[in-house]
């Protein structure tokens, strides 16, 4: 596979007509793809739902705990902190008693959402006929 020229389309305007770029993908170091870095933590089963909520507006952790009742507490708190260390949500402390903490989603998140908002719309919009899909190729086996 070594020397492979893939063709990847990048999308640059409204109507998806875009500039081709070339990746050769033997010159790629997968060990430290970005591509790879960023959807990992985003691709999680929380994160999309988390940042889903606070592009609305910032949120209390009860609130969201609220918001995503089949989320436990730990994994809510892990969550958070992992979205918190790449730079996509913020935490801010009130000094109230007791402290309640309140949640936002920071520049870098909201430029992150401006573009997973899409995939989430077209997951939205074709979850049908991927799910028949599935069923289809289910039943060939």
């Amino acid at each position: 596979m070594a020397g492979t020229v893939v063709n990847l389309k990048a999308r640059t305007d409204q109507e998806g007509l875009g500039a081709r770029r070339e990746i050769d993908l033997a010159s790629l170091d997968f060990t430290n793809c970005p591509v790879r870095d960023v959807l990992q933590q985003i691709g999680g089963k929380w994160s999309t739902l988390i940042l889903e909520a606070l592009a609305k507006q910032p949120y209390r952790f009860g609130e969201l705990r609220r918001m995503i009742p089949d989320i436990s507490q730990r994994m809510l708190t892990q969550s958070l902190r992992d979205l918190q260390r790449d730079g996509y949500i913020e935490r801010e402390v009130f000094p109230t008693k007791p402290p309640s903490v309140e949640y936002r989603m920071t520049e870098l998140g909201r430029s992150l959402y401006t573009a997973l908002s899409q995939l989430l719309n077209w997951a939205e919009a074709n979850h049908d006929e991927v799910r028949a899909a599935r069923l289809r190729f289910d039943a060939e086996e």
